[in-house]
């Protein structure tokens, strides 16, 4: 059964996308990168769920989402739009696939950021984010969620890849075995995939052709 919480503020991240955070219930535990399905508890949205990544960590006050949103579906994402402090919100069991294993590369695309972002955080907190890197692919650089957040916190392990845009400083195209191979380095050994099920399909075809053993590649199965 769930259970309920109430939204304490909702801010813009980019043109597209929301932070939103909520009250944090009592008892509630979870692991950097996991995710909870939560419904907006009012009448025709309760019974429709949809699964968002904590982007807060399980010590803090509050717990913390960026979320994607897409008007034109007419889901839930485009009802937050108007959601307000004091809203109340149903949320379930955390749950989730991806989790820190060990140092590696941490591959996105577009909303499948949001793990990431969690577990760099908590990454810096340990003081563990050395080494560490990130390549993240957009349609356009104003896609880019927290672009100056993990510019200030990897530098040159940032990698940004642009598909519908060029602009100097940004890798243009899609994520290829041989741009994962440019930035591979026998120290890190993970590759943690999360995004569309297309795109994280054809990354993981792409690390298995690099020679990258299964047990090293961590995606996301929601």
């Amino acid at each position: 059964m769930p259970e309920i919480t109430k939204i304490k503020s909702i801010e813009k991240v980019t043109h597209d996308v929301l932070g939103i955070t909520l009250d944090k219930p009592a008892g509630l535990s979870y692991i950097p990168g996991q995710a909870v399905d939560i419904a907006l508890d009012k009448p025709g949205w309760n019974e429709k769920k949809n699964c968002f990544t904590f982007t807060s960590l399980p010590d803090e006050e509050n717990i913390e989402f960026v979320i994607k949103t897409y008007p034109s579906h007419h889901g839930m994402t485009n009802e937050l739009r108007s959601a307000k402090p004091g809203d109340e919100v149903l949320y379930y069991e955390p749950f989730g696939d991806i989790y820190f294993k060990g140092q590696g590369i941490f591959i996105a695309g577009g909303a499948g950021i949001t793990p990431f972002i969690a577990i760099f955080k908590d990454l810096e907190k340990q003081g563990k984010i050395s080494g560490n890197k990130l390549i993240f692919a957009n349609k356009k650089k104003e896609d880019i969620i927290l672009e100056d957040k993990f510019d200030a916190l990897l530098g040159e392990n940032f990698i940004n890849i642009l598909s519908d845009e060029q602009i100097e400083g940004y890798e243009h195209g899609y994520i290829t075995a041989d741009l994962i191979k440019k930035h591979s380095a026998d120290d890190l050994k993970y590759y943690y995939l999360c995004g569309p099920d297309a795109m994280m399909n054809a990354v993981e075809s792409q690390l298995e052709s690099l020679g990258v053993e299964k047990e090293f590649v961590v995606r996301e199965g929601f």
